[in-house]
């Protein structure tokens, strides 16, 4: 990815480049977001930006399959985190959703991660050890709790679900305490430039209506700018 797009991605929020990509793309009507309130471990971090890196896992029930079978899917679970191309998210489903219980994000499992090198990660499950996760890897997780459950993986690598959103391994990924979205391929190369654009173009509004005095008639000056500067 273009380091000048990645930082910019990294320093704006999710609902900015969820209208930056409707101006790439000229129209109302993207979907490919998160739908429903989630948890951010560390909101004051601001997003996450890479590519997914895909899994799924449970922990209501204890696994059936041999002890042998599970951590050899265990080991190519951390080999296909450290492996997946920079920047990295891992994007985890866990299979009990609604009712998770098992924190598989926990002080352990993010300092891990983070050592990969993985920009942070999403999951529809539950984070814990709040306060004692490292900084500098985000996770946007379902729920809050304190216990791992059976939690064991299930899946690698395959098209997850989290809070109704359908991501696949490689899918370009931003995150951040409103939730997350996909970036489609086709609208990259022009981001960068819609993002500035939409934060100058909302300038026009957010400058006059911070000024002392903005009454109505400011209002409609500003708004007047506002809205041709969209088009």
């Amino acid at each position: 990815m273009n380091p000048d797009l990645l930082a910019l991605l990294r320093k704006v929020d999710t609902p900015t480049v969820c209208n930056a990509i409707e101006v790439v793309q000229g129209r109302r009507g993207f979907s490919r977001f998160t739908r429903g309130t989630m948890i951010a471990s560390a909101p004051q971090e601001g997003a996450m930006v890479g590519y997914a890196v895909t899994a799924k896992i449970a922990a209501l029930a204890p696994p059936m399959e041999e002890p042998g079978v599970i951590r050899a899917r265990r080991m190519a679970y951390y080999k296909a985190m450290h492996d997946g191309p920079k920047p990295s998210i891992a994007v985890v489903e866990d299979l009990d959703f609604p009712h998770c219980i098992g924190a598989y994000w926990g002080e352990v499992n993010t300092t891990i991660h983070k050592a990969f090198g993985m920009s942070g990660a999403l999951t529809n499950g539950v984070v814990r050890d709040l306060g004692d996760l490292p900084a500098g890897f985000p996770v946007v997780a379902g729920s809050i709790g304190p216990s791992h459950g059976y939690v064991h993986v299930r899946e690698l690598g395959t098209t997850v679900k989290i809070f109704g959103l359908e991501i696949s391994q490689g899918d370009l990924v931003h995150a951040d305490r409103h939730g997350a979205l996909v970036i489609p391929p086709e609208v990259v190369d022009g981001l960068g430039a819609a993002i500035r654009k939409l934060l100058d173009t909302e300038k026009l509004i957010l400058e006059p209506a911070r000024q002392p005095g903005f009454d109505f008639a400011a209002f409609e000056a500003a708004w007047s700018a506002f809205e041709k500067a969209r088009t």
